[in-house]
Order: C-alpha cells, then structure tokens, then sequence
C-alpha cells in the first residue's frame, strides 16, 4: 500500500484554508466529470479527488493526517504505524463498508470502521455528542490501577477554515484489571449540549504500550526471562520483575530456551485473573577475558556435546 498525499492530489498548499480547497476540488470535478474528461484514467483520479476532499474538509481527519504525513511522502510504502491515532479525540461513529468502496484500502485503512478520527455521521440532537480517544497506558497500570495526566488533541476551525488543535488535558484513573480495547467513560467530558442540553461522554480506548518484555493476549501475560546456562541446566530459584512485581520462581533442571512456566492467576487481574507465562531464555556469558575462553575450552573437552546431532543417532 502506498501513501497518499492528499494536498498534491487536489493541488493545493498544506496550510490550504477551507475555501481554497472547495474551489480546486470543484475545478478538479469539472475536469474530470465523464460527460467532459477524455483521460482514460479519469474516473480514477475522481475517486482520489473524492478522497481527498472527505479527509481535508473534515477537521478531525485533516488534523490526525497532517500529523502522519509530516513522516511520509507520497506513492512510499505505507502501513499505518501502531497507534497512530492516540492521543485524538473524534465524534461519531465510523463508516460504513458501503461507504468505503468509493474509497481506497489506504483511505480504509486510516479512517474505515474500528479507525479513529473522523467517524461518521453526526446526528442534531439536544445532548452533545459523545466523543472518543484511544490513549496508550503501560501495562503495569492495568496490574496495579494508576491516576494519570493525559492530553488529547482535540480539531478547531477557526473563521477562515484553518484546522488547527486544542489541548484537552485530564486527570484519568485507571481502573486495576483494564484490558486492551476496553473503554473507559468519563461523564460529561463529551461535546457540549445543544440549547442547555447535557454534554456527551468521553470515552477512553485502551491500548497498551508496546514493550518487548511481553505479550498480552485478552488477560493472559508472556513474558520473556533470561537465565544463565547453569541455572537452566541445574534447576535454581531465582527472582525476576513482572509487572505485578517481583516473583520468585523455581527453574526446572534441564531447561532449554522457550521452555514455559505457567503461573496461575499472575496474569491482568479480574473476576477471573489472566495468567502469567513465563518463557525461558538461556543467555551465554560472553568469552571476552582468558579464564571465560579457558572455561568454554574445557566445557568443549569434556562434555562433548553436539546440538545438531540427531537425538536418535
């Protein structure tokens, strides 16, 4: 998938206010309608002109993009980064598969249903809408509950369609046990009321922090441990942080690198715990003094070991 640079499809600057990029939208329409353009790849280009204007007319859209794009170029290769997203607030809900076929897979991939910014269509209504954010915690927060400061880029138009953003700052407490996906609804922190209505609520996506200590699957937690050869060997008891704390955990003698140890109800806390699977990495001293390459000599005399081979042979 390639990246799409949405300003050079419709011509125009990326400080382009509202105005401006109606006008070279409609001049591109006429350009390319069928009753008009001989471009053979006209009706193509019209799809890139209709998607590019429903992402920079959109104030929610254009905001996410233009912070996306200040690290691509057009036509290079492109997968959305892992939370892209975080950090925005948005409106609505998403669009439909129906809505998406005008569209291309990069233009589903960024705002299609389960995206972020920009979903959907809005309804009037007396209450404000409600509005959402996916927000990126650690996972020592899901294990012990924490309070936390976030910030959140919220879209303004000022009167001459210029988007620019709003800092929205919280005070959010993580609830202990939150899982990944899980929405946290803060009351009232929505879209203002229409007429004296109430506001919407805000609602929180969790999303945790990419770390490569472990694995989340739903409430079960993987994590690496490195042992040393003689510990993995001879079996020992050592001690090693998790993200509920320090544990101490027995190694079996004869242990081999991926080898996994299941503690029961270690996992995210809830009704019914996760556990925690602790999966054995055997990591060799290095030979870098004499009496190290001395060692590995006489471990290579007298053991006389050959990994490859066969069991059998």
């Amino acid at each position: 998938m390639e990246f799409k640079d949405y300003y050079q499809v419709l011509g125009v600057a990326k400080t382009a206010t509202t105005e401006e990029i109606k006008k070279s939208y409609r001049k591109l329409a006429r350009k390319l309608h069928p009753d008009v353009s001989k471009e053979p790849d006209a009706e193509q280009r019209m799809q890139e002109v209709n998607e590019a204007k429903a992402v920079l007319l959109d104030p929610e859209k254009r905001l996410a993009y233009d912070q996306l794009a200040q690290q691509y170029r057009s036509g290079q290769d492109f997968q959305p980064p892992p939370d892209w997203d975080s950090g925005f607030e948005y409106s609505g809900r998403g669009f439909e598969e129906a809505d998406l076929g005008e569209f291309s897979d990069f233009f589903a991939n960024l705002f299609g249903q389960g995206s972020r910014p920009g979903r959907g269509s809005r309804r009037y209504q007396m209450r404000g809408e409600d509005r959402h954010a996916k927000i990126t915690i650690g996972l020592e927060d899901a294990f012990h509950g924490a309070s936390r400061t976030i910030t959140l880029q919220v879209p303004q138009m000022d009167a001459q369609g210029r988007v620019s953003s709003l800092e929205h700052t919280l005070n959010v407490r993580i609830p202990k046990g939150v899982k990944a996906g899980q929405h946290i609804r803060l009351s009232g922190q929505g879209s203002p009321g229409i007429g004296g209505g109430p506001s919407g609520d805000l609602y929180l996506e969790i999303h945790f922090a990419s770390d490569s200590r472990y694995r989340v699957e739903d409430r079960d937690v993987y994590q690496k441990v490195p042992v040393t050869p003689w510990e993995a060997a001879l079996g020992a008891s050592i001690e090693t942080p998790t993200p509920s704390g320090l544990v101490k955990l027995k190694v079996p003698a004869g242990s081999q690198s991926g080898r996994r140890l299941r503690l029961k109800g270690r996992g995210i806390p809830g009704q019914e715990p996760g556990d925690l699977y602790i999966e054995l990495e055997v990591v060799l001293p290095p030979a870098n003094t004499d009496k190290a390459r001395e060692l590995y000599k006489t471990m290579a005399d007298e053991l006389a070991f050959n990994p490859r081979q066969s069991r059998g042979g």
